[in-house]
């Protein structure tokens, strides 16, 4: 089966520029998939084989959120100016601009699906459905299951990640191979590395002002401003069919999960037993039987 043509361009966002893909028709009938990549400070290419639910009708838009990708890049911006806010405003303005405010559904990947919920907490007219993949809702949870995960990685590689941390040289040769063994277990546990992870990794590593200000050096060494931050807050607020997805080896663990399972009214979960952080490209086949139920329950 032929792909349907994509469309690329960049809409304004103040004096700024979101760069955008939209793969399928956007009037097809079906609400377009908007898909909330990760980070923050990371870019769409990890989530291109998401293009595949087109096959089934549904119309697909990437985008790469401000300061990173085909997006304005502000290298010399401070933390007062990455806030979640700004993300929210991008995301409001990108819906606005394509002409889809009355008819969309959200797909929130890590960073994304903590955007995502913060989004439907306010109860958009617009949004049909949302589904919260491997995300967190509390970066204090988070760092609790990551410190656990990283306790169980072999000691000599504990050791070179708290002697780099410690030393200020998270950017040196051997803290990226000691990291490794952490992403290998719970990031990506496809080796090599698919090419369109690879590319998100490399986009981050080109232009890491916002992941290092707002996260930090890698997922389980968060001292950026979002180390406190949660969603608890809002998410009984969240009025659509909520699905939260997740792996079995996830970095974003049951823990970080159970508040999305608690709070959210009307929610479900799918747990892919193959699969790490990134199950589109862990199980694609899987995780497209599981997307398309999900998609198919809201129309």
């Amino acid at each position: 089966m032929s792909k349907p043509p994509s469309a690329k361009g960049t809409v304004p966002f103040g004096q700024y520029r979101t760069w955008y893909r939209v793969t399928g028709d956007l009037h097809s009938g079906k609400p377009p998939v908007v898909l909330l990549h990760g980070g923050p400070g990371s870019t769409h290419d990890y989530l291109l084989a998401m293009t595949s639910l087109t096959d089934a009708g549904w119309p697909v838009v990437h985008y790469d959120q401000i300061g990173n990708g085909g997006s304005t890049h502000l290298p010399d911006r401070g933390a007062d100016f990455w806030t979640v806010k700004l993300f929210e405003d991008e995301l409001d303005n990108l819906l606005d601009k394509l002409g889809i405010a009355d008819d969309y559904i959200l797909y929130g990947q890590s960073w994304g699906g903590m955007l995502g919920s913060v989004h439907a907490a306010r109860r958009p007219v617009g949004l049909r459905g949302l589904v919260v993949a491997n995300a967190p809702a509390s970066m204090k949870i988070w760092l609790q299951e990551m410190k656990r995960l990283r306790e169980l990685l072999p000691a000599d590689v504990q050791k070179v990640l708290t002697e780099h941390e410690e030393a200020g040289t998270t950017d040196s040769e051997p803290y990226f191979h000691a990291m490794r063994a952490f992403y290998d277990r719970h990031v990506c546990r496809i080796v090599p590395w698919p090419r369109d992870f690879g590319a998100t990794f490399m986009e981050i590593y080109n232009d890491p002002t916002v992941y290092f200000t707002m996260n930090g050096p890698n997922e389980f060494h968060v001292i950026g401003t979002l180390r406190d931050w949660s969603v608890e807050f809002c998410l009984p607020d969240i009025a659509v069919p909520t699905l939260v997805l997740t792996g079995r080896h996830d970095e974003a663990t049951q823990a970080t999960v159970q508040p999305f399972l608690d709070l959210v009214p009307e929610v479900r979960q799918e747990v892919l037993e193959n699969s790490s952080h990134v199950p589109h490209l862990e199980e694609p086949e899987r995780f497209q039987q599981v997307m398309l139920s999900y998609l198919e329950s809201l129309v």
